[in-house]
């Protein structure tokens, strides 16, 4: 099965760029040309750069590793929620926090700290405080869920990370290549591509092509999930190939032809049944002699 087709990629407006007057001179490997003013990428290029990075993310995710979605634009946040969460990933939708890689054990502070609030909002601590108090604490909530809430559950810096506009999201780019985490982005005609790992060539204005190129890596996170449920169902259907003698018997067996059909044993309750019969049995010639 094709990880895209060219059809779609089309239909979803991948092949608009920006502006000529605003391209960086490094993106012109990937453009095919330009009309009315603006470029056109080379989807040629595109499908290849899919396939590879489709390929890296799902080596990634069959090595048990995470990976964070991340893209903060208004077009892209919903789709990266959603896809992210799909497949069971992180995610970041709201804002970068600087630090987010490579100050990670003071991100960790605020992911316990979100985690303790909401401990005290179940646990009934909340009612033990004044208004002013569960007020404050609330408001504390709402804003570490929203800039850390796709993150919540991220216990160690993830495997690799898929971007959404390197321009915009310069900082996170700049903080996974420090620590040595494999970036994937989406480039358009005004980025620049040099120093992401697997490049994208593509708009990163549109909300179609954003959540077709989302939706492509979840694909390859959960073809590498299904993969790893294969290997374990294929390991326990070897471990039920030996089988005992209680295992091979079967008492219920489906009977069709019942003409000569003779029952192997006879339940407790038919033998009672029988031999009450037998003795209310009355001999008629004896009766009406």
């Amino acid at each position: 099965m094709a990880v895209v087709t060219m059809k779609s990629l089309l239909e979803s407006g991948v092949h608009f760029g920006h502006q000529v007057k605003r391209w960086d001179p490094r993106m012109a490997k990937y453009i095919f040309g330009s009309r009315n003013g603006i470029h056109i990428i080379d989807l040629q290029k595109t499908i290849a750069a899919i396939k590879e990075s489709y390929e890296a993310v799902r080596k990634i995710a069959a090595d048990g590793k995470s990976v964070l979605f991340v893209g903060t634009k208004k077009q892209a946040q919903q789709a990266i929620q959603k896809e992210a969460e799909r497949c069971g990933q992180f995610y970041v939708n709201n804002r970068w926090l600087g630090g987010m890689l490579t100050n990670f054990s003071t991100i960790k502070k605020s992911l316990q700290r979100l985690k303790k609030i909401e401990k005290m909002e179940v646990d009934g601590t909340f009612d033990n405080l004044t208004k002013k108090e569960v007020a404050g604490l609330q408001k504390e909530k709402a804003k570490l869920e929203k800039n850390l809430g796709g993150i919540k559950e991220m216990k160690e810096l993830p495997g690799a990370i898929f971007v959404i506009d390197t321009h915009k999201e310069a900082i996170a780019v700049a903080e996974a290549r420090r620590m040595g985490i494999p970036v994937v982005a989406v480039v358009d005609t005004n980025s620049n591509p040099e120093g992401i790992d697997y490049p994208i060539p593509g708009n990163d204005d549109a909300i179609r092509a954003i959540t077709l190129f989302t939706s492509i890596i979840a694909n390859a996170v959960m073809e590498a999930n299904n993969e790893e449920g294969l290997k374990i169902i294929e390991n326990l259907g070897d471990e039920d190939d030996v089988q005992t003698d209680a295992a091979v018997k079967r008492e219920d067996v489906e009977i069709d032809d019942y003409s000569n059909y003779q029952p192997t044993e006879t339940k407790d309750e038919d033998k009672a049944d029988e031999e009450d019969s037998a003795s209310q049995m009355v001999d008629e010639d004896k009766l009406y002699k």
